[in-house]
C-alpha cells in the first residue's frame, strides 16, 4: 500500500510540475529579454550618434574642382558605374566603365594602392559601389556624388 501511495504521489508530481512554471519566467530568460529591450532602445541613439559624427567629406568629393584636383594630383582611377549604354552616350573624360552589377567580377581593374573615384548619374549607384568596395577591404575609394549631372551642370566636356 505504501509503495502504491508513493507511486501515485510521484506520478501526480510529474504531471503537475511542468504547469507549476507556466506564468513565471526563468531568471536567465528575463535577463535576456531585459538586455534585448535595452539594446533596442539604444539602437536609434547609436545610429544617430554614428551618422552625426561622419565628417562632411567622408569618402566623397563634393564638387567638380575637388574631382579635377584628385584626378590630376593623385592619379586617381575614375570609374563610371553606369550601364555601358549610359557610358557610351557620354562620360567624364578618362573614366573607365565598370557597371555596378559587375563590380565584384572586375576587381582586377580596381587597384588597391591608388585612389579610386566612382560616379554614376545621380549618386545612388556610386554610394552602393563605394560601400561594396569598402566592405571588400578597399580603403582608397571615394564617390563623386554630384555625378555626371554635376559635371554637366558645371559645363564640363563629356567624352564619347
Amino acid at each position: 500500500m505504501r509503495k502504491l501511495l508513493l507511486t501515485l504521489c510521484l506520478g501526480l508530481s510529474l504531471m503537475i510540475f511542468p504547469f507549476w512554471f507556466i506564468n513565471s519566467t526563468p531568471a536567465i530568460a528575463a535577463t535576456v529579454q531585459e538586455e534585448t529591450a535595452k539594446s533596442k532602445l539604444d539602437l536609434p541613439e547609436a545610429i544617430a550618434q554614428f551618422l552625426t559624427t561622419i565628417p562632411h567629406d567622408y569618402y566623397t568629393l563634393s564638387n567638380v574642382d575637388s574631382l579635377k584636383k584628385t584626378l590630376k594630383n593623385n592619379q586617381a582611377l575614375l570609374v563610371d558605374v553606369r550601364q555601358p549604354s549610359e557610358y557610351a552616350s557620354g562620360h567624364i573624360p578618362g573614366a573607365i566603365n565598370i557597371p555596378l552589377r559587375t563590380l565584384t567580377q572586375n576587381l582586377d581593374k580596381i587597384p588597391p594602392d591608388r585612389p579610386v573615384v566612382l560616379y554614376c548619374t545621380t549618386g545612388y549607384r556610386t554610394a552602393m559601389g563605394v560601400t561594396a568596395l569598402q566592405m571588400l577591404g578597399y580603403s582608397n575609394v571615394q564617390g563623386f556624388p554630384p555625378s555626371i549631372q554635376g559635371w554637366q551642370a558645371a559645363r564640363e566636356p563629356l567624352e564619347k
